[in-house]
């Protein structure tokens, strides 16, 4: 994070803490607990958080197109946004290509992400199933698991990365 971002941060956050209820403009409205709850989620790289449901690849490759294709283009490359799929063993070369199975160490942080960011246009509209089987497809075109290799929040934990050692995870449980 360059310097000018932190003072901006800085800055937001002294003028948040400065503007009064009456100066507010009134805009929104609370939460209920049960809006609350369908955002308030955290999925970690153990599997910690994740939800009821599961997906396969052939499954996924349905929700993909209709929700993927656009951006990331057949089966995760040539789209206009962020190539999804390939890349393996080109992250020590002088032209890296950081994918899902380039990259990533942990597959439930792929389903994390998705869940919170994907589809651009409307983040939040996909079902878990959905979620799991599109999180299942991206995993497949990746050649990290098979087509039909059912993911839930049993399995998902338990699927390796190729890249997974190259990173440290610095998170225990408390004693």
């Amino acid at each position: 994070m360059s310097m000018y971002s932190l003072a901006a941060i800085a800055g937001l956050a002294i003028f948040a803490g400065s503007v009064s209820a009456a100066d507010s403009p009134g805009l929104g409205s609370s939460l209920s607990q049960d809006e609350l709850a369908a955002i308030d989620f955290v999925v970690l790289p153990n599997g910690d958080g994740l939800p009821d449901g599961g997906g396969t690849a052939a499954t996924g490759a349905i929700v993909y197109q209709q929700n993927c294709l656009a951006c990331h283009g057949e089966k995760g490359t040539g789209g206009a946004n962020d190539t999804l799929a390939g890349g393996q063993g080109s992250l020590a070369g002088e032209s890296p290509l950081k994918t899902i199975g380039s990259f990533w160490p942990y597959a439930t942080t792929v389903f994390d992400y998705v869940r919170r960011a994907m589809p651009i246009q409307s983040p939040g509209v996909l079902s878990n199933d959905e979620l799991y089987a599109v999180t299942a497809y991206l995993l497949y075109i990746n050649e990290v698991i098979g087509e039909n290799d059912e993911i839930n929040a049993e399995t998902l934990p338990g699927v390796r990365m190729p890249n997974r050692d190259n990173f440290v995870w610095d998170y225990s449980q408390a004693e």
